[in-house]
């Protein structure tokens, strides 16, 4: 019995025999993963000026505070492919090299006098600029310094120009500052509070230290957060095992540099590389070959493909939602402080890491964004309704991309409200209530210790 006809139609209802060509539906078929596209937006090199929603709203409403978490700007890699010799990059801030800024040479001499910052624990021993001439591993680079000088001349054209969130007299206790305990990340704070700030006064930063990299403070402990952690680890492990190509290209790689595929693997070459491709150097070579374009691309579409597994799989998200819930409290209790008429830490400046960025950005249910680029940008605008002074919004965006309504909890709230922003109470009921339901608990404390069923 034949099951099948001779001349089987196909589920699109064409004959198999007709010929003509039939456009593709571009609305349905998934974009195709460009990893060379991606790398050079990862990188984030600045050319031209950018373009940004932040401060947009009706004529009558007031900006009454901001909150910013960054990811520091373009560093040294924090590995070393072995055998190999190290990228030659040179971590001195020279202002007539490339990429630039018109105010790096004035940053570079403000940076110098900074004796009467107050900086918590270890940071005052931490250099204020990078100044090697061969990069340290994991070192800001000019183009790291460059890139948040940019972001804090943009902040400044639209919150103080504009919006005058800040006097010219601002006083300490109306900005709240804290990063962790590394240069690069002290770095790419002060390059982009030196541009923004009406005036850079040294006696009033006062640097609060984060000895977490995803900003628990006192709630870090939390015994389900470190089990879909290693659960998502797990997935990625399976991910990478699946995939034949990337085995490949691993082997092939530890044969030019003559080490064992394991060690190589161990040694994260993709951020070594990534570091040769933003930086328009050549990949590594030795006696047996070159590491090349090819190797770096099926690496970095692994890469890809792992993000966007990782949404679909939704162990990241759970991790992601215990991960952040104190960082995203300590903003709503902020948020709420301001809405009730306090007019303290009106501009907030946390910075941070990708591993701080992108469970955030998970947390909220922005699913669409892009992995956090260098010296990417989350930021928290708080307005207050002139025609009902009593009414507080929020608007999310990243990297200058309004995203309030990519938000799980703000998503519904659009399609009924004229409004281009968020009632703050639905960002505080989330944060209080709704990032607990999927644990099945009411609190923060349950949820960290609420095994799944």
């Amino acid at each position: 019995v034949h099951l099948i006809p001779v001349n089987p139609i196909r589920e699109d209802g064409l004959n198999p025999k007709s010929r003509k060509r039939i456009m593709p539906d571009l609305l349905t078929e998934p974009p195709a993963i460009d990893p060379v596209y991606e790398a050079h937006v990862y990188c984030n090199v600045p050319t031209i000026a950018e373009r940004s929603m932040e401060g947009h709203a009706p004529h009558y409403f007031k900006l009454v505070s901001v909150q910013v978490l960054i990811r520091h700007g373009d560093r040294y890699p924090l590995y070393a492919i072995p055998k190999t010799k190290r990228p030659d990059i040179d971590c001195t801030l020279v202002p007539s090299r490339k990429p630039s800024h018109p105010q790096l040479e004035a940053f570079i001499k403000h940076m110098s006098k900074g004796a009467a910052a107050q900086m918590d624990g270890t940071l005052g021993s931490l250099p204020r600029y990078p100044s090697h001439s061969l990069c340290e591993m994991g070192e800001l680079t000019q183009t790291g310094v460059v890139q948040h000088l940019r972001n804090g001349q943009l902040l400044r054209d639209i919150y103080i120009n504009k919006h005058k969130l800040l006097q010219s007299d601002w006083a300490a206790k109306q900005l709240y500052l804290e990063t962790t305990g590394k240069s690069r990340t002290l770095q790419s704070a002060l390059a982009l509070l030196y541009t923004f700030l009406p005036d850079f006064d040294w006696k009033k930063i006062n640097m609060r230290h984060q000895w977490s990299t995803i900003f628990c403070s006192g709630s870090c402990d939390c015994p389900m957060r470190n089990h879909y952690l290693e659960e998502e680890q797990r997935r990625q492990y399976s991910l990478r095992v699946k995939n034949n190509n990337l085995e490949k290209i691993y082997v092939d790689m530890a044969k030019i540099v003559g080490i064992p595929t394991r060690q190589l693997r161990a040694s994260n070459p993709i951020d070594s590389l990534l570091c040769y491709f933003c930086h328009n150097v050549s990949f590594p070579c030795t006696n047996t070959g070159c590491i090349g374009m090819e190797h770096f691309k099926v690496i970095k579409r692994h890469q890809l493909e792992d993000e966007r597994e990782r949404q679909e799989k939704k162990l990241y998200f759970l991790y992601a939602l215990l991960a952040t819930h104190p960082l995203l409290n300590q903003t709503v209790n902020r948020l709420q402080r301001i809405a009730e008429g306090k007019k303290e830490e009106l501009f907030v400046l946390y910075s941070a890491h990708d591993v701080t960025l992108s469970p955030v950005l998970s947390a909220l249910g922005i699913t669409e964004a892009r992995f956090p680029r260098f010296a990417a940008r989350l930021v928290f605008e708080l307005w207050q309704d002139g025609k009902r002074p009593k009414e507080h919004f929020i608007r999310i965006l990243y990297n200058g991309a309004d995203v309030t309504f990519q938000t799980s909890f703000c998503k519904d709230y659009y399609k009924r409200s004229s409004k281009p922003m968020c009632p703050l109470e639905k960002f505080v009921n989330f944060v209080r209530r709704e990032m607990f339901l999927v644990f099945n608990s009411t609190s923060y404390y349950d949820a960290c210790r609420r095994r799944p069923l």
